[in-house]
C-alpha cells in the first residue's frame, strides 16, 4: 500500500457540482474505491499566480492506494476531464487541478507520463503548503531531511530583519 498526498484546487464554478470548494470535495469522493481518503485539509481560498483571475479554493490530502505512481496520474487526470477541465493557459481559470505532491515511495520521475515527485514546486508555493502543513506536518520531503512543517516555515518567514 502506497501512501500520497495530493494538491485539489479550483476556481471556477461546475453546473452539477457548484462553487470551487463544492468542487473540492466532489473530487476527493470521486478518487474511487481503491483509493482511501485519510485526511482532508480545510479549504483555504487563496489569489491566483499569473494573470489575475479569480481566487481559488486549494486544499490538499493525503490517501493510501496500491496505485503506482503513474496509475495515480491517469486517474487524477481522468477525473480532471470528467469535471470538465480542458488544456488551456496555463494559470488561468480551471474547474480542477489535482497534483501528486508526495508518496511514501520517495523520488520518482517519468517523462511519460510526465511526472516528478515530489513535486517540483512543491516547496515555493503557499497555497499548497497552506493546507499541506495542517495534514501531513511531518512527512519528510524525499531527497531532504525537511518536513512539510519546516518548507512551511521557510516560505512564510519573513524576509528580512527589522
Amino acid at each position: 500500500m502506497h501512501r500520497y498526498a495530493i494538491a485539489l484546487g479550483s476556481n471556477r464554478r461546475h453546473g452539477r457540482h457548484g462553487s470551487p470548494e463544492a468542487i473540492l470535495r466532489a473530487a476527493a469522493a470521486a478518487l474511487g474505491d481503491d483509493i482511501r481518503l485519510t485526511a482532508f485539509s480545510p479549504i483555504i481560498a487563496t489569489a491566483a499566480v499569473g494573470d489575475r483571475g479569480r481566487r481559488f479554493a486549494n486544499a490538499a490530502a493525503t490517501i493510501e492506494t496500491e496505485l503506482l505512481p503513474p496509475a495515480l496520474l491517469a486517474r487524477l487526470k481522468r477525473i480532471e476531464r470528467d469535471f470538465g477541465r480542458r488544456r488551456g493557459k496555463r494559470w488561468g481559470a480551471r474547474v480542477l487541478d489535482l497534483d501528486i505532491l508526495l508518496w511514501s515511495g520517495g523520488r520518482w520521475r517519468s517523462r511519460h507520463p510526465k511526472l516528478e515527485i515530489p513535486h517540483i514546486w512543491l516547496e515555493k508555493r503557499r497555497f499548497v503548503l497552506d493546507p499541506l502543513v495542517r495534514i501531513a506536518p511531518h512527512w519528510t520531503i524525499a531527497g531532504t531531511t525537511r518536513k512539510i512543517v519546516h518548507a512551511h516555515a521557510r516560505l512564510t518567514a519573513a524576509r528580512h530583519l527589522p
